[in-house]
């Protein structure tokens, strides 16, 4: 919901195509769906885990063919394709062995919304950030627009909103 509230303050409402990169089973896109600030064509929601895709597929059923979950990995995507969106959402960066290698394979001014943290206790994060300026600093984006943290129980969440 954070990341749903703080991309309406920084980016609006209003979206032809949206990239989920790890988008799992689709919560955020049905969040964003649901939400009748947001004006959204398209959502394409893209996991490696070939099982998730049925269950994302049913919880964004209601969008009216407007959801698709794709199995890939985001490293073999071709973001330069002509469909290209105008924002890419990682809300788990903590999973990518090498952040800076996945953002370099974006155009340059794509939008971004980013999300880390530093939850280094889960095997699964290989790649925590101690700080939101860590975050900041192996993202490297060329526009910060936002950029922010959530205090949370075991962890703090990272956010940054930006252009490559």
């Amino acid at each position: 919901m954070w990341a749903r509230d703080q991309l309406f303050l920084t980016l609006g409402a209003g979206f032809e195509r949206i990239w989920i990169m790890g988008g799992w089973y689709g919560v955020l896109g049905a969040v964003l769906f649901d939400d009748r600030r947001f004006s959204v064509g398209e959502i394409v929601s893209y996991d490696v885990d070939p099982s998730v895709a049925a269950v994302a597929q049913t919880l964004n059923a209601g969008s009216k063919g407007r959801f698709r979950a794709v199995t890939g990995d985001m490293y073999a995507i071709d973001y330069a394709a002509a469909e290209r969106p105008d924002l890419i959402i990682n809300t788990s960066c903590e999973h990518l062995a090498d952040l800076g290698g996945w953002l370099a394979r974006l155009p340059a001014r794509t939008a971004v919304l980013l999300q880390s943290n530093n939850y280094f206790a889960e095997p699964e994060h290989i790649s925590c950030m101690s700080s939101l300026s860590s975050f900041e600093r192996a993202a490297g984006l060329s526009e910060l627009i936002f950029s922010g943290e959530l205090a949370l129980k075991k962890y703090t969440r990272f956010m940054l909103i930006g252009r490559k």
